[in-house]
């Protein structure tokens, strides 16, 4: 249980940094295409690497169709559109405030699910959604005396992301659950490196960029985007359930506005810090009564 907290909670503070260095690739005047493409195509190495390695130890996989594969792999593209959009936002206004925006996912795939699944959300969850919302609004200074001077395409970039994460979450279970959490997870991340990678072609490998100092940025964001959170969660959230898991991944909010404050410098108010706080206070409460009713059922599984 321990390891399983641990893995996924890292795996949450690993998202959360990822803002602070395109921001700090940004400012050594690399591009949005440059930031998200050796991202995604040193994550796409790195992760089919590894389960090359799995298969040469006699980790087969067995019994996954190619339907299967390709569904996974269109499946993808949705995380492609949300690393497009959130590193445009970011390019647009303070991470702190991109991260923000991100976070709305949490009440627009209560929203999503009403609208397709015809599921309408618990008291909790629209409790959930109400302080979400007020405390975005804190977080943003939106009760602050003048309204703060935030680029309005980077905020619509913002909630393009949140839109595109709330996609994901939803599909994300439909296919290659039997799956190995690599295979899957570089299945995956074949389809967002096809879409970014098409959007943006991969002139970084042959213009020199890599040897101006891209190539660090290229291998951290590989790694700390596209390797370690799925790993860590689909490794982690089995361990610990939905419900917790939930609670932890929140930390990825934290420490992203940690980081823009304390490498990149950004202000961030008393108000942003309380705004963060209810924002958290949100997740953790939404979440508490299905964790109640988790090892409710375990202790009555175990008894």
């Amino acid at each position: 249980m321990f390891r399983g907290i641990l893995l996924v909670f890292l795996g949450a503070c690993s998202f959360g940094i990822l803002s602070t260095f395109v921001k700090l690739a940004y400012q050594e005047g690399f591009t949005l295409g440059d930031v998200t493409g050796t991202q995604v195509f040193f994550g796409f190495v790195i992760l089919w690497g590894i389960v090359l390695v799995r298969h040469l130890m006699g980790h087969r996989t067995l019994g996954v169709s190619t339907m299967d594969k390709l569904k996974l792999v269109a499946m993808g593209t949705s995380t492609g559109m949300v690393s497009i959009f959130y590193y445009k936002c970011v390019q647009a206004v303070p991470a702190s405030i991109a991260i923000l925006l991100l976070m709305q996912f949490t009440w627009i795939s209560l929203l999503l699910e009403a609208v397709i699944k015809r599921k309408m959300p618990q008291p909790s969850q629209v409790i959930m959604v109400l302080l979400v919302l007020v405390g975005t609004a804190m977080a943003g200074r939106l009760f602050s005396g003048t309204l703060p001077d935030f680029d309005l395409a980077g905020i619509g970039f913002g909630l393009l992301a949140a839109v595109c994460y709330s996609v994901f979450l939803m599909i994300n279970g439909a296919a290659g659950n039997h799956l190995h959490p690599t295979t899957k997870s570089a299945l995956l991340l074949t389809g967002s490196t096809i879409l970014v990678l098409s959007i943006f072609p991969p002139m970084f490998l042959f213009n020199g960029a890599l040897g101006d100092g891209l190539l660090k940025w290229g291998l951290l964001l590989g790694v700390f985007g596209t390797v370690i959170p799925p790993l860590f969660f689909a490794y982690g959230i089995p361990k610990t359930g939905l419900a917790l898991s939930a609670i932890l991944s929140s930390a990825e909010l934290p420490v992203a506005v940690a980081m823009s404050y304390l490498v990149l410098q950004e202000e961030v108010w008393t108000v942003q810090w309380l705004g963060v706080a209810l924002i958290l206070v949100a997740i953790v409460v939404s979440n508490l009564n299905r964790l109640y009713r988790s090892q409710k059922n375990k202790k009555l599984a175990t008894a």
